[in-house]
């Protein structure tokens, strides 16, 4: 079966039927020329915007000049009222400062030390879906919600998901969602700072309580700390962190703007692709038995480290895959500073520049059988070669996504180990129709049908 992808709008339609799809989904706003395309322009009255397919367009802006092409105050406008000054829309000397502090946090060998916080995380995920499993369709994307927070929360705070703040959050995140669109109207008119964002009360009211929770964690974090009773997790390693450059640590208002895009990048999409994965696994028998039979003999009884993820092979394929044909991030926006020449055509400075891993990761020019699940791709030539030139899940070049080992860490082990426990089954009348909001994630949520494999205590 090939997987379900959205419908493509017509080639041409008016600007303000473009603008309408676009704030629904905007992946079926988009024409279905964009999988063949190497590159492609929008006109709007207010600026032009050039989508680039072509891997050498996207190495020249992700990898070789990306201080000249920074982050898009577009997109900014919309995620603003949550996001505040993260590291995720923020350019230049800020962004550098940011990340130098950030970084140490999630290197390799420290990604060890949160392992036993993620398995613990799976563990209670597996314990909650036994409750529901056999019972009828469960709508996954809200477990995989509930499990990508519980991580979240355990690794960044050492508090699990039922703690009360970190349930408020969680609740309080899931009404930002309904509330906020993948973009304000403000990125696409051209306003004075002063002018009015046109956020919804609504998003408005939830980025206020997000970030009141998320001060209160942060402050009370601050004072363990000072006490020198703070637990050994990532919070406290950013918060002690010092910039090597000026010496100075985040202030509470900064670590809140960062630990809102933690959540948000960490939780969300990690949330989008681990549904989008196990989905795959029910429509596919030969591939959910290879990884349920791989898990129970990595992940199965006794104890188990950090080094059984080196060994969930089968599973770090499909969770490959399933990256590449439902990229959590669809679309990344860019901004010219100078004048350009792309593919000869001249670019004007201040057009957008729009990088889409939803349009790479299926270019028909680019991959084989682009639309179909096979994680077995990446062990043949053209996978090899897509992987380097034509996948990125979590962008790439200096602005890669400094959490994507902890997702590569955290997916394949949340997926071992409910496909061990569960017997997965799609719901044939309700096929999934992906869409983008904040992360690509179901029109109708995902429905699956579990069937207890293993015995659970």
């Amino acid at each position: 079966m090939t997987p379900p992808k959205p419908p493509s709008r017509p080639d041409r339609v008016s600007l303000l039927r473009y603008l309408r799809l676009f704030r629904t989904d905007i992946l079926s706003a988009q024409p279905a020329r964009l999988y063949r395309a190497w590159m492609a322009e929008f006109r709007t009255p207010f600026f032009r915007s050039y989508l680039c397919n072509d891997p050498a367009l996207v190495d020249l802006v992700l990898k070789e000049r990306p201080d000249d092409f920074p982050k898009s105050n577009r997109i900014r406008e919309g995620l603003l009222p949550l996001l505040g000054n993260s590291v995720f829309v923020t350019n230049g000397e800020t962004w550098k400062r940011q990340r130098r502090i950030i970084d140490p946090a999630f290197e390799g060998g420290r990604l060890r030390g949160t392992f036993p916080a993620m398995l613990a995380a799976g563990e209670a995920a597996v314990a909650r879906l036994a409750e529901r499993a056999g019972q009828g369709p469960i709508e996954i994307e809200a477990e995989t919600s509930h499990a990508a927070a519980d991580v979240i929360f355990r690794t960044l705070f050492s508090i699990p998901i039922e703690h009360e703040v970190a349930g408020a959050v969680f609740e309080a995140f899931r009404e930002h969602q309904r509330a906020q669109p993948i973009l304000n109207l403000a990125a696409f008119l051209p306003l004075p700072r002063w002018f009015p964002r046109f956020h919804s009360r609504k998003t408005r009211a939830t980025a206020r309580r997000i970030r009141s929770l998320i001060t209160r964690l942060t402050e009370a974090r601050m004072e363990e700390i000072r006490a020198g009773t703070a637990p050994a997790d990532l919070a406290t390693k950013i918060m002690v962190t010092e910039d090597p450059v000026t010496g100075r640590r985040f202030d509470t208002a900064e670590m809140v703007d960062q630990v809102a895009i933690f959540f948000l990048a960490g939780h969300e999409t990690s949330a989008s692709a681990l549904a989008w994965s196990l989905y795959l696994l029910a429509t596919s028998a030969e591939w959910q038995e290879r990884i349920a039979a791989e898990a129970d003999s990595v992940v199965g009884e006794g104890a188990v480290d950090f080094s059984a993820i080196g060994r969930l092979k089968a599973a770090r394929d499909v969770f490959r895959e399933a990256l590449r044909l439902y990229p959590p991030v669809p679309m990344m926006v860019r901004e010219t500073t100078r004048a350009e020449r792309f593919r000869d055509r001249d670019v004007a400075p201040g057009a957008q520049v729009v990088l889409s891993p939803w349009h790479l990761h299926r270019h028909e020019r680019l991959w084989d059988r682009a639309d179909e699940f096979d994680p077995s791709r990446f062990a043949t030539a053209n996978g090899r070669e897509c992987l380097r030139s034509a996948y990125i899940p979590f962008s790439t070049g200096q602005r890669v996504c400094p959490g994507a080992g902890f997702a590569m860490v955290e997916g394949p082990l949340l997926l071992a180990m409910i496909a061990r426990a569960f017997r997965l089954l799609p719901v044939e009348e309700r096929i999934p129709v992906p869409v983008a909001h904040l992360t690509v994630r179901a029109k109708d949520g995902i429905w699956l049908r579990l069937e207890p494999r293993v015995q659970l205590p």
